[in-house]
């Protein structure tokens, strides 16, 4: 299959349309030059809008459109749970977590570790976020990115591997998160549209004459083995969502770490105007993940009936696309795109913060402004943000076919992989936050407890889902942390976190819609129990 004339014009225009509105926005006024609080955290002017449309466009990426519509076709609605929870888990992070954040201006997680309990934590996290962020996460980005453009417009999967890393390198390269942000509400905006144009072609074809409504009945009535959100044992994919786990288990451990402490998505947030408009940005964001499900589970669930006989999964979005016609592809195709240059853009972007501010500069020892004030040497921390960026991307276009390309459903392998790390690094920042008494060595022994025990678990447990794994070794990696702590001395000077002053009271408005987004999720997972 390949684009239509048509559909390449739309495609081209999208391209040409997002790219220099990206580096309009990234233009500085006469005499001002960039410095890392610029760079790395959009001057920290984010309003409320950006930021919400930010955090979804920064997670909603192929490894969400390609890998979870393709976990739609083998599992369910059930694994919308991943999105309807964090709706929930982003109303905690808003009222529980930002406002510590953002009274201590914090730019980075590794740097909140290294003020709340010293400099080691801060080096060893920083490290490992780097190994994740660009050989699991940007290398799925692009690879399941590149798979939906072979799919869809016949591009050979490896150049289409280096034109989506090449892209988005370019657009957020000059203007950083800035460019990143503004521009994601276009990207969001087209993302929405795109995906509900697909949702509503493929339930019209499945319904026929009878239109969507009929294709929605004909659909639920024909596979009501796929509209389960809580899978029962026995059931062929209890162990990658099992039961109640995905409520009251494993999948909070998982949200938490992704969506309140993952530099990636957090980073938006800590750019934020103010506290408030931190906070109604990420209840925005919460109402969009509402959303989610329709725009990326419904297609791959439609695809069980129009594409029963698919190889994979994960082709399930790019064939549902196929039924689009002319026009209307180029626009999805370019909504698909936008997903994936808005997510890859802000993964380099965030790999070149962490590797500059937690490691570079601190190695330097060269204070930036985002960092103590200090107006240090700007221009070349900026620069080396820039090649940081440039190499990161190289490397994920190298390593992205040996890594991931020989998983069934790559959704599920990010998830099981992370798994083996979130645990302890949920119990860091949780301890850190909440606890005083938690100190650099209990820190330490939960985060090398957490992928310890999980490897050991793995083999000894093989029946056990890997979500109720992270509970447990959760549940221990904060016990040891608890202990260690306990049987350590505290260093009352390393922790210059400050929490007495914090508030955590909202705004009515904020309290009125997480009350609608807690309603609406009770209201979900009652009808689909």
């Amino acid at each position: 299959m390949s684009l239509s004339p048509i559909d390449l014009v739309v495609v081209i225009v999208y391209a040409i349309g997002i790219f220099g509105l990206a580096q309009w926005v990234s233009r500085e006024k006469a005499g001002h030059t960039k410095n890392t609080s610029d760079y790395f955290l959009a001057s920290k002017n984010l309003p409320w809008w950006a930021i919400g449309a930010s955090l979804i466009a920064a997670n909603i990426s192929a490894e969400q459109i390609v890998g979870m519509s393709g976990s739609g076709y083998a599992i369910g609605l059930a694994i919308a749970s991943y999105e309807w929870m964090a709706a929930a888990t982003l109303l905690i992070v808003g009222k529980f977590f930002l406002p510590i954040f953002l009274r201590n201006e914090i730019y980075t997680m590794p740097q909140f570790l290294e003020k709340r309990y010293g400099t080691s934590i801060r080096t060893l996290m920083a490290v490992f976020w780097l190994a994740l962020y660009v050989f699991v996460n940007l290398t799925s980005i692009i690879w399941l990115g590149s798979i939906a453009v072979n799919k869809v417009a016949g591009v050979d999967q490896t150049l289409a591997l280096v034109i989506l890393g090449a892209f988005a390198l370019l657009y957020q390269l000059r203007g950083g998160l800035k460019a990143v942000a503004l521009t994601d509400i276009v990207q969001v905006t087209l993302l929405v549209l795109g995906g509900l144009i697909v949702a509503w072609l493929t339930l019209g074809k499945i319904g026929g004459e009878g239109g969507v409504m009929a294709g929605w009945s004909k659909l639920t009535h024909e596979l009501p083995g796929h509209f389960h959100m809580i899978l029962k044992k026995g059931d062929p994919h209890y162990m990658d969502l099992p039961g109640l786990s995905v409520l009251i288990g494993g999948m909070w451990i998982a949200n938490l770490s992704y969506w309140g402490f993952n530099q990636y998505i957090i980073q938006r947030a800590l750019a934020a105007k103010s506290i408030g408009e931190a906070q109604k940005g990420v209840l925005f964001a919460a109402f969009l993940k509402l959303l989610m499900p329709l725009i990326i589970v419904l297609p791959g669930i439609a695809a069980v009936m129009l594409a029963p006989d698919l190889a994979k999964p994960d082709e399930a979005y790019p064939t549902m696309m196929r039924l689009l016609p002319t026009g209307l592809l180029g626009l999805v195709f370019a909504a698909l795109i936008a997903a994936i240059i808005a997510s890859t853009a802000s993964k380099i972007n965030s790999i070149a913060t962490i590797f500059t501010l937690d490691l570079y500069a601190k190695f330097r020892r060269q204070p930036s402004a985002a960092d103590s004030g200090s107006a240090g040497d700007e221009g070349h921390l900026v620069k080396v943000g820039r090649i940081t960026a440039i190499v990161a991307i190289i490397i994920a276009i190298l390593a992205a076919r040996p890594l991931v390309g020989s998983s069934e459903q790559a959704f599920q392998f990010i998830q099981e992989f992370t798994g083996f790390f979130t645990p302890g690094i949920t119990v860091i920042f949780l301890v850190g936050l909440f606890w005083k008494r938690a100190n650099e060595a209990g820190a330490i022994a939960a985060a090398v407890s957490s992928v310890v025990l999980s490897y050991v678990l793995k083999l000894a447990t093989p029946d056990l889902p890997f979500m109720d794994r992270m509970g447990v070794v959760f549940l221990a990696a904060l016990a040891l942390a608890v202990i260690v702590s306990l049987a350590t001395p505290s260093r009352g000077d390393t922790d210059t976190i400050e929490t007495r002053d914090v508030s955590y009271g909202t705004s009515t408005g904020f309290n009125v819609g997480a009350l609608g987004v807690v309603l609406i999720l009770i209201a979900l997972y009652a009808t689909w129990w």
